[in-house]
């Protein structure tokens, strides 16, 4: 019969009645056994083509190398967006896929715990399996993969703590854990390698020192915890980040000016514990910053009128506002100005003015009467202004 070699593309003949297959043994058993614990969801036909009558390389979602005749890929489920993916268990015959260079499945209904015996893939640089129900502990033995360089296991079932052993990892350059069960403390990274660490949705307690995140970070998310004590010490040395989320935690303190220099797109600090002045070296180039719901106090930097979207709200902010935001407000240079729930007592701003539509602008709750009407984010309340006594008894 005729066969089309994978490597030349050219065709031969054969003697043999069989159809042949150029994958090795070893790994056609682990394919096999892989097979039989995972099924399609209804509505999905990813393993119609795994028919082991013929050569697996030609599998969806399988990618051989042509000269070791080895899986370097397996890359499992439809990844178009919406389709239905996978249930079952992920086999303890994954890990005899020796030269496998990347393994992913897609979000889907696989239960049950990630084998240990994936440590035994020390070719192994990219792991994923997210957005599926995978439970149980973390195997600390994934830090025997000397090679790995992304882990994503985000949005599954998983508890206990992060292995602390994952922060050795030479080559790890994105860690994605987020929306799981995970407690315990942050680990030290003490890898220069890595710029995305994504830890939010858990349950993760304790300090951050200096030396637990390596200053090479880009992607900080560590929202949704219950994290505690100072960060400011440790934000001064990451100074590469361009995304960093703190929200939602028990930090306190101040937290450094320089922060605001940092080539940042995005900074979340909201709904923690922050205190002190706020006071930027320079004008703010971040387009959104979040600053609500923490004891942040003094008066608003004009620094910040720059800001694209900007959420002061919440907080202990006096004085006036400067002018510089009415007139950025008027020529739409912001488009969100929270400043509700404060202690504010002037804004320079004509009642009759017209506030444009693109811009959202909220004053209620302050020592004074808002001096235009603009519609507030439902959680503002209905009260224009604080009760005479609360602005008396804070200037005092």
């Amino acid at each position: 019969m005729a066969i089309r070699s994978r490597k030349n593309g050219t065709v031969g003949l054969c003697s043999s009645s069989l159809t042949l297959s150029i994958l090795d043994p070893l790994d056609f058993l682990a394919l096999q056994s892989i097979r039989k614990t995972l099924e399609d969801l209804p509505g999905s036909d990813f393993f119609t083509s795994w028919d082991f009558t013929s050569d697996p390389c030609g599998f969806s979602g399988v990618y051989c190398d042509e000269d070791s005749k080895k899986v370097i890929a397996l890359n499992l489920g439809d990844p178009r967006a919406g389709a239905p993916g996978l249930t079952g268990r992920i086999h303890p015959s994954i890990g005899k896929l020796s030269s496998l260079a990347e393994f992913s499945i897609v979000p889907g209904r696989i239960y049950g715990v990630l084998p240990p015996t994936i440590s035994k893939l020390k070719n192994l640089k990219f792991l994923a399996v997210s957005k599926n129900f995978i439970s149980g502990a973390i195997p600390d033995s994934i830090s025997e993969i000397p090679n790995l360089r992304t882990l994503d296991l985000s949005y599954n079932q998983l508890n206990g703590s992060i292995p602390g052993s994952l922060g050795t990892l030479p080559f790890l350059s994105s860690l994605i854990l987020c929306h799981n069960h995970l407690t315990g403390s942050v680990p030290t990274f003490g890898s220069q390698t890595l710029t995305r660490l994504d830890l939010k949705h858990n349950h993760l307690t304790g300090l951050i020192t200096p030396s637990t995140l390596p200053t090479s970070l880009q992607f900080l998310s560590l929202s949704q915890n219950n994290l505690t004590g100072p960060v400011d010490r440790v934000l001064l040395r990451l100074n590469r980040l361009n995304y960093l989320d703190l929200s939602m935690n028990r930090f306190v303190g101040a937290i450094p000016a320089s922060i605001f220099t940092f080539p940042l797109t995005n900074l979340q600090l909201q709904r923690n514990q922050f205190t002190g002045q706020i006071r930027p070296l320079d004008q703010v180039s971040i387009p959104t910053v979040d600053l609500s719901h923490n004891n942040f106090g003094g008066q608003i930097s004009s620094m910040f009128s720059s800001v694209q979207n900007l959420f002061l709200n919440n907080n202990k902010f006096i004085g006036e506002v400067p002018n510089v935001f009415v007139d950025k407000l008027m020529a739409e240079g912001i488009q969100i100005l929270y400043l509700q729930h404060n202690f504010l007592t002037r804004m320079e701003i004509d009642p009759t003015a017209e506030i444009p539509v693109s811009t959202s602008l909220c004053l209620q709750y302050n020592c004074m009467v808002p001096p235009v009407q603009t519609p507030c984010p439902f959680n503002a309340g209905t009260e224009k202004a604080r009760p005479t006594t609360q602005c008396m008894e804070w200037r005092g």
